[in-house]
């Protein structure tokens, strides 16, 4: 059996919200406009972000924002009455909001996933719907990791069920799920002989559908990237969006994936840098040895200062470089082109992880024990950098670059690189 033999229009009816009626999101015109609404939307974040944290306060106001801002719908095409936005835009958002609340940053990369899936796999009448979805200020989560095992095996399971589908399984890591009207969930049924995975758009609020927000990682405190189960829940066949077959060909969803995280990892070590400037300038103080002061005029400070920007700034750029790369293949998907973008954001994703560490650590070098204080909450740009880069292995990164310069070998198609 496949589902790719009988395709169903979009669904008919629709389940009720999870959430209170949405307000529609602002139409953003340019890209200019959606980097605008960032860096506004990062300056309110930033103030409540140590005492969200600390209380562990789900962000649900800000989130709300965050969506109504128009920010959420920029990667829907225009052809659908979305921003279309660069590559380099999307990045240059996740990383302004993550600079000023990793959480709030991380919560949409698997919505924007999800978006890219339904671009370069969706039939016409599922983009048309979900993107409209998306357009009236819905928000996708994910449920695509499954732990206890060591192996990479899906068992997740879709199965006929009458003229629809139902899923039994459990998932983990389901960031954004808690705070989602719909859950993107990564599933696997067995056709003509062999298995075959999809990605099932599932109501949050379905029967059978019970999201637990048990997550305790010591950093990314608010992402809600904890448990969703399924039991025996319903989805309709319009909602299934294949996923296997975007990477038996050469598509850009996981280079796409990988460059919000490397922009989440850059947005958080920013964040530090943020954080390390004034506390150096009016709280530190200097080194007795140094005769000065100010900490601010220790030239060993300063030069450690001066390494940091200049990692920000080498971060930057190759985001933005590896963003041309990607934008590129998206509009001429070949196996080389693929291959481009995954090694030009392997590149960013691996300086992005060493800045976020360095940038998150030297804080408190820099600033002394004071810094450590738990009032001021400085703690959570290391534990977000620590929990976040751990997202999949830089070494891994290296690898992939060094085998495709020494060796020509094309990089995998596994959406994790």
């Amino acid at each position: 059996m496949s589902l790719l033999l009988t395709p169903t229009p979009a669904p008919a009816r629709q389940l009720k919200p999870a959430d209170p009626p949405l307000q529609r999101p602002a139409r953003l015109p340019d890209d200019a406009a959606a980097v605008r609404a960032a860096r506004q939307l990062a300056a309110e974040f930033a103030p409540g972000a140590a005492a969200r944290d600390q209380s562990r306060t789900l962000p649900w106001a800000e989130l709300d924002a965050f969506v109504a801002s128009g920010l959420w719908a920029i990667s829907v095409p225009r052809e659908h009455g979305g921003l279309g936005a660069s590559s380099a835009t999307l990045a240059e958002v996740t990383a302004l909001i993550s600079a000023a609340d990793g959480s709030l940053g991380q919560i949409p990369q698997n919505h924007f996933y999800a978006l890219e899936v339904l671009r370069v796999g969706g039939s016409r009448s599922q983009q048309r719907f979900f993107y409209e979805r998306v357009m009236a200020g819905e928000r996708f989560g994910n449920a695509l990791a499954e732990i206890g095992h060591k192996d990479f095996k899906r068992r997740t399971r879709l199965t006929r069920a009458g003229s629809g589908w139902r899923i039994e399984g459990r998932k983990f890591y389901c960031t954004g799920a808690l705070y989602a009207h719909w859950i993107p969930t990564l599933v696997a049924t067995e056709e003509e002989g062999r298995e075959v995975q999809y990605l099932a758009f599932v109501p949050r609020n379905a029967p059978g559908v019970t999201v637990t927000d048990d997550w305790d990682g010591m950093g990314q405190r608010l992402t809600g990237s904890g448990s969703v189960a399924f039991d025996n829940a319903e989805v309709e066949p319009g909602w299934v969006v294949p996923f296997q077959a975007s990477f038996e060909q050469p598509t850009t969803i996981g280079p796409f994936a990988q460059i919000l995280h490397a922009a989440i990892d850059l947005g958080i070590g920013q964040g530090a840098l943020a954080a390390t400037l004034p506390f150096l300038r009016e709280h530190a103080r200097p080194w007795m040895d140094s005769g000065l002061a100010r900490a601010a005029d220790d030239p060993l400070a300063i030069q450690q200062v001066g390494e940091l920007k200049v990692q920000q700034a080498a971060a930057h750029a190759l985001l933005r470089r590896a963003a041309r790369f990607l934008d590129a293949a998206q509009l001429r998907p070949t196996e080389r082109s693929v291959a481009e973008a995954s090694i030009a954001v392997a590149e960013a994703r691996a300086l992005s992880t060493s800045f976020s560490l360095d940038a998150s650590t030297r804080l408190f070098e820099l600033c002394g024990t004071a810094a450590t204080l738990g009032k001021l909450g400085l703690d959570r740009f290391w534990r977000n950098a620590r929990t976040h880069t751990l997202h999949d292995p830089v070494r891994w990164k290296y690898h992939a670059v060094g085998n495709y310069v020494l060796n020509d070998k094309l990089p995998p198609r596994h959406g994790a690189l």
